[in-house]
């Protein structure tokens, strides 16, 4: 058998860190998904090009967007302490709101404004209560920076810790109910 000369297309999954393959495996295929914080845009083309979706970002640093649209990737530079104004009732399948949670003033309202615009919402975030956190924080004394950070927690404009437990109380406060 000989080799083609020509190029092919690669159609292996592009490589994922392990949280947004975690974030991936709840959006179902050719959904229409607005990933809030999106960063470098990494989720949002793996979703395009492994599950069909039409995706669109936003993001808040110059760096992230110009990463999107170095992918391909529909974006928009906003701050989501704003809200979502801009988007109207129902206009996505599937809201993202990944390892961003914890750099929001206003997590409330942006949870609200995720499930006014989105079917359903799908939020990640780093759990502070795991053992191997507090374990850490034992054997240190500091806490454990998680993967994927983009800066050192105090170069953050506003960083909080908290846990699963301290999530699923503020979602039962604000009225939000946690599906998986």
């Amino acid at each position: 058998m000989t080799r083609s000369p020509f190029l092919e297309t690669d159609n292996r999954p592009l490589p994922l860190r392990a949280d947004l393959q975690v974030v991936a495996e709840f959006i179902p295929s050719q959904t229409r998904v607005l990933d809030l914080g999106c960063g470098d845009g990494a989720l949002l083309e793996y979703l395009v090009k492994q599950k069909q979706v039409k995706g669109r970002g936003i993001e808040i640093s110059e760096a992230g967007v110009l990463a999107c649209v170095r992918r391909g990737i529909s974006v928009r530079q906003g701050n989501l302490n704003e809200g979502l104004a801009d988007y109207p009732d129902g206009s996505f399948d599937y809201v993202v709101l990944s390892q961003t949670l914890p750099f929001l003033s206003n997590a409330g309202r942006i949870l609200s404004e995720m499930l006014r615009v989105g079917q359903r919402g799908v939020v990640s975030f780093p759990n502070w209560g795991n053992w191997r956190c507090r374990l850490e924080l034992l054997l240190t004394g500091r806490m454990p920076e998680p993967p994927g950070l983009p800066q050192p927690w105090y170069e953050a404009p506003r960083w909080q810790a908290f846990t699963v437990t301290d999530f699923s109380r503020f979602c039962r406060l604000i009225n939000v109910r946690i599906v998986e």
